[in-house]
């Protein structure tokens, strides 16, 4: 017979194994699922793509016009986490971002293709695809 602390420890187990599984199916399939968001807009002729960082980085995927000269924009409220160390590595950027507050990266002119950044341990993705104009 299970005594009753070994069944407690059983259920107890199973339960932080599903919201393990839960977390990381969050994490990992949200990327190329998810639908971009409408957080893209041209200001002064400038594209700003804005991002929120703390525990990852919103939206997952963006989606913005090529050919046009971009800034990301991202906010970070209390961010301690490694989110505040971004780094977008084709384009040799990596930052630290402070805690709270509004940081700009210079993207250039992006060409169609898709940037990828990430946090510096690479636990929490980002990407930003680049249309030709509609």
């Amino acid at each position: 017979m299970t005594s009753k602390p070994t069944v407690l420890a059983i259920i107890g187990a199973a339960i932080l194994v599903a919201g393990s599984v839960a977390f990381v199916a969050s994490r990992s399939g949200g990327a190329s699922a998810e639908a971009p968001a409408n957080n893209v807009a041209v200001v002064d002729g400038r594209q700003v793509i804005d991002l929120t960082a703390k525990g990852g980085y919103a939206p997952l995927r963006s989606v913005a016009q090529a050919g046009l000269p971009t800034v990301l924009r991202v906010t970070t409220r209390g961010t301690f986490d490694c989110s505040s160390a971004l780094r977008i590595p084709s384009l040799d950027v990596s930052r630290t971002l402070p805690p709270s507050g509004v940081t700009e990266i210079d993207l250039g002119t992006p060409q169609v293709g898709t940037l990828e950044g990430t946090c510096g341990m690479g636990m929490y993705p980002f990407e930003v695809e680049f249309r030709e104009p509609a």
